[in-house]
């Protein structure tokens, strides 16, 4: 066994499958946690390979509310302990509050938010009992302002963003600590998926997935709070906090289509 046992959440593809990648280059051992069963498995056979760690694959959907329990109750009965959580699951959809479909946007809720906070409330009190560990939560600098046309994901990573801060405040002194990684625009996929289409978002520019997770990971080992890549995302978040809300509403809304 490793020192260090990470679990991570979205790992099938995107910042998730890189942040494993990372993980494991320092030898940590891996639970792997998303919907993909097939991917997780080919992930897992690689870093065994490369880095010659212990992973667990755990295919589970987290848009169902019971997936957080399970998770922590499999993990317990098997007796592994979580020294890491990165809660990097997550999805967007575009469209108006009143026409996305209801399903959409609470199964966005729940995963983006509740089991965030299902799995931090779970796996933290072990963590901070031995002294050691951390959280990192995987937001966006869609967290620093109001959303039009994608309302509530912007609304669940501003959660992600203020939870995070005051976990943070919250764990001095335990030896446990907790990182918000606030990407901005990223070559995932997310695009797609979240049907954005050629959204003016995506024409500026996006970061590399592998700068983000890097980013991330490094802020995150040493302790950052907030860790936002990237010149442009960090003086984008910087002007938002300046700039009078109802132009950042209508920039938004126009940068979203």
């Amino acid at each position: 066994m490793s020192a260090e046992t990470a679990l991570i959440t979205g790992a099938s593809s995107g910042i998730g499958w890189e942040l494993a990648r990372l993980f494991a280059r320092d030898r940590s051992d891996l639970v792997l946690v998303a919907r993909n069963q097939q991917r997780l498995e080919a992930l897992a056979e690689e870093l065994r390979r490369d880095h010659q760690v212990q992973i667990v694959v755990l295919p589970h959907d987290l848009s169902d509310p019971t997936a957080p329990r399970r998770i922590f109750d499999q993990l317990a009965e098997r007796g592994i302990v979580i020294d890491v959580l990165v809660n990097n699951a997550g999805f967007g959809a575009v469209g108006k509050i009143a026409k996305l479909p209801l399903t959409t946007q609470t199964e966005m809720v729940q995963v983006n938010v509740a089991a965030l906070a299902q799995l931090t409330r779970l796996f933290l009190p072990g963590m901070i009992g031995r002294k050691r560990g951390g959280v990192l939560n995987v937001g966006s600098t869609a967290g620093f302002q109001p959303g039009p046309n994608m309302a509530v994901y912007y609304a669940t990573k501003a959660f992600v963003l203020s939870y995070t801060e005051a976990l943070a405040e919250e764990l001095l002194g335990t030896g446990v600590h907790a990182t918000c990684l606030a990407p901005g625009a990223t070559a995932t996929g997310f695009q797609e998926a979240a049907k954005l289409g050629d959204a003016l978002l995506f024409r500026y520019g996006v970061m590399e997935v592998v700068r983000v997770a890097r980013a991330g990971y490094q802020g995150f080992r040493r302790g950052q709070v907030l860790v936002i890549p990237g010149l442009k995302n960090k003086l984008g978040a910087m002007a938002v906090r300046f700039a009078p809300r109802k132009l950042v509403r209508k920039v938004v809304k126009r940068l979203q289509g």
